[in-house]
């Protein structure tokens, strides 16, 4: 029997954490922060907060449910803080249990444990490639399958287990024309339909969206259209987007060296994600600048004030989250944003109220200093429902449990699965936080 611990990420976007148990054996995927709890951004160390205060206010997993079992791995799908962010709070349960992801994943995760100031992470950890698998237990493997997301080097996780395999699909999008290069690996995908998937545990964020996601090569033709364009006058231009979306920079830098300006990057988070991007070749960061000292920024905003028409300033705050770049600059800080500037928003609104009301404050401040805004350009990294009707084609599970969603997004993905001829409650489970799910 395959039992699926639905820890925590089912009832919404964030803090995902699943584990999948096999004759006593687990092997936990995912350890995430749900930052909108806590009101804080990618500029903001999650490593300062005491683990109590977190799961008080339901920011981390509650793994309680899985301590005690024999946990043999920790995976990770990919590197967002709703997926790695709480690694230095909860693998500290599970010493010296290895953990094993891309390589730009786990040089992520441990840039999250050093700076961890209450608890010391003594696990082990494992860059794996695409396609290796490993064998965690004399019954469990692991294998990364390669797919595209909003960053790179992201996986869908597969637990093999004697009874079939166990395919975590938590973040993907089918980006056939990723400016990056990376493509997903359809061909391991279709085989594994032919093995035997036992359960899909899909993400839902998107699943109600009638369509197929678009390429970030649509992204990249957005952003080009708009800064490119002939008789361009615009004077200071600032644009705000993921930091960890590096395909998104990349076509940012491109675009500032194509106008004729320098790419200046300000903020703690945009310098770990392109630093450690540039360590792998992931990223090239020609003619542009990157700051992250208060001290830095304040001299190098001077400069740029007068003289905006040279710059093109890449900074956080795109979901309007207090103390990052954006929000500050709206609140008269760091830098007289005005009627000269134009910003731009790369970035979508993440699906919950909380970032919907801090975004609208920001754009109402931002219009109250009469600064020219322009929205959404921007293509989710999410899969969209006919992104999902093809993988569910292609992997033809026998179980499918609907993953990283509120319960209205998880009904949706329930929905389409019986559209492919699932039924609820007899092939496709809809579970909630801290639940089991055991496939017979």
């Amino acid at each position: 029997m395959i039992k699926i611990h639905t820890l925590s990420g089912y009832e919404e976007v964030g803090k995902n954490m699943t584990a999948v148990e096999y004759n006593g054996e687990v092997v936990i995927i995912d350890m995430g922060i749900r930052l909108d709890r806590v009101l804080i951004h990618e500029d903001v160390s999650i490593q300062s907060f005491p683990t109590k205060e977190l799961q008080k206010l339901g920011a981390i997993p509650d793994d309680r449910s899985v301590r005690n079992k024999k946990v043999v791995a920790i995976t990770f799908s990919h590197g967002h803080l709703d997926h790695i962010g709480a690694i230095a709070k909860l693998a500290p349960h599970y010493p010296d249990v290895p953990i094993y992801g891309t390589p730009y994943t786990i040089k992520l995760a441990k840039s999250e444990v050093k700076s961890e100031q209450y608890f010391e992470v003594k696990n082990p950890m494992y860059e794996t490639n695409y396609g290796e698998i490993v064998q965690v237990s004399e019954n469990l493997a692991v294998e990364f399958i390669q797919i595209t997301h909003s960053i790179p080097q992201s996986a869908m996780v597969v637990v093999h287990t004697p009874e079939g395999a166990v395919v975590y699909a938590c973040d993907y999008k089918f980006d056939n024309n990723n400016p990056l290069g990376e493509r997903p690996d359809y061909k391991r995908l279709r085989e594994l339909g032919q093995e035997g998937v036992k359960v899909l545990i899909p993400e839902s964020t998107r699943v109600a969206q009638p369509t197929k996601t678009p390429s970030e090569a649509v992204a990249k033709m957005l952003l080009e259209d708009f800064f490119l364009y002939e008789g361009m006058e615009e004077k200071g231009l600032i644009t705000t987007t993921f930091a960890s979306h590096i395909s998104r920079l990349q076509e940012l830098i491109e675009v500032s060296n194509a106008m004729g300006r320098q790419a200046v990057l300000i903020g703690r988070s945009l310098a770990k994600y392109t630093g450690i991007a540039k360590q792998l070749g992931l990223i090239k960061m020609k003619g542009s600048r990157v700051l992250r000292s208060p001290n830095a920024i304040k001299k190098v905003l001077r400069e740029v004030a007068g003289a905006r028409e040279n710059y093109l300033l890449i900074v956080t705050g795109h979901q309007g989250e207090p103390g990052a770049v954006l929000t500050r600059m709206a609140n008269g800080e760091l830098y007289n944003i005005g009627k000269e500037d134009t910003v731009v928003f790369s970035a979508g609104v993440i699906p919950n109220p909380l970032n919907v009301a801090q975004r609208y404050a920001l754009e109402t401040k931002l219009k109250m200093k009469g600064v020219r805004m322009i929205k959404d350009l921007h293509v989710s990294g999410h899969a969209s429902r006919e992104d999902h009707r093809y993988l569910i084609r292609m992997l033809n599970p026998e179980n499918i449990i609907p993953a990283h969603g509120d319960f209205r997004m998880l009904t949706h993905y329930a929905e389409l699965a019986e559209e492919e001829g699932y039924l609820i409650g007899r092939d496709v489970f809809v579970s909630r936080n801290g639940y089991k799910v055991e496939i017979t």
